[in-house]
């Protein structure tokens, strides 16, 4: 069986190695660090380490400033407080001047669970895409979150980083590579693609084995890069399938959905479905009933597929 750790480890494991290979590495935090796991890279390096206490709009302003006096600032807190609280921040002070503040969102998704409705957060894709020169990355596991973390901090400009509480299956392996802008294909097929990001790549992964028993050969796609998107491998996907299901834990409202549907009536138009949150708050629960509930599950995935197969046959 796969290994179960959290994405904000591999954050928290990434910033850590950054903060002993890069004297401009600084950390900030919303009185979160334990929890975002910025905690280890304070412990080791409590000089580099501003805890601006419990605001968020605070944190990002200094974030800018630090920015702008030539460090590489990672700025972290919980996903909802972070793009919700301190978006005119986000536009204003960082991505305007499009310094290079990197926002790690933990916490992100209907897998923080009991915390319900209000620190779970659903929309931060459509918030931090609809910014002009704001990368989003968003990985599967923790491994990947190490690499996405690594290579936010060589990027030039402003990003944003959405991680997890909740285990996820370690699933990508230590020799993949990771660039931004460029999605991985785990998996191949002709018959259709489920293009997905972040924990829904795992659910993506077993909805495949689902189909494969019924004859239906699905090309999996680990789109890890939301913005920039990587263009040319959805186009390949809609030409070589004909047909498309996006998975994400988020809402389906200028989510990862919005933005292949976007690429695809523009270069490819095909039939689609999304899987994601149907435009309405998440609640509390026990993350794995969270995702029953909201139909996040590989069997919804599979459904989702046969349906648009059906639709393929009459285009």
């Amino acid at each position: 069986m796969a290994e179960l750790k959290p994405t904000r480890d591999g954050f928290g494991e990434g910033l850590l190695e950054l903060g002993r290979t890069d004297p401009r590495v600084v950390a900030l935090s919303g009185d979160l660090e334990d929890s975002a796991r910025a905690v280890w890279f304070k412990n080791e390096f409590p000089d580099r380490f501003f805890s601006v206490g419990i605001a968020e709009q605070d944190m990002i302003g200094t974030a800018a400033g630090l920015a702008m006096a030539g460090k590489i600032p990672f700025a972290c807190s919980f996903a909802q407080f972070v793009t919700g609280k301190a978006l005119e921040q986000l536009r204003l002070a960082v991505c305007y001047q499009q310094l290079p503040v990197k926002i790690a969102g933990s916490h992100g998704g209907l897998s923080v669970g009991a915390d319900g409705a209000t620190a779970e957060a659903l929309e931060e894709f459509t918030h931090m895409r609809s910014l002009p020169f704001m990368t989003v990355l968003v990985p599967c596991d923790a491994l990947e979150a190490k690499k996405a973390t690594l290579a936010a901090a060589a990027h030039p400009g402003p990003v944003f980083l959405r991680l997890g509480r909740s285990p996820v299956p370690v699933i990508t392996k230590p020799q993949d590579p990771f660039v931004i802008g460029q999605a991985r294909v785990p998996r191949d097929g002709a018959d259709i693609a489920l293009i997905a990001c972040g924990t829904m790549v795992a659910q993506a992964l077993s909805a495949a084995e689902l189909l494969a028993k019924d004859g239906i050969q699905a090309r999996v796609i680990n789109l890890h890069t939301i913005k920039p998107i990587d263009r040319a491998a959805i186009v390949q996907a809609a030409r070589d399938t004909g047909a498309l299901v996006t998975a994400e834990e988020h809402t389906v409202v200028g989510g990862l959905g919005g933005a292949v549907a976007e690429v695809v009536v523009q270069e490819h138009p095909v039939p689609m479905k999304f899987i994601g949150v149907q435009d309405r708050f998440g609640t509390s629960g026990d993350p794995a009933d969270l995702f029953k509930a909201f139909h996040l599950m590989p069997e919804d995935i599979a459904k989702a597929a046969k349906d648009v197969l059906q639709f393929k046959q009459h285009v």
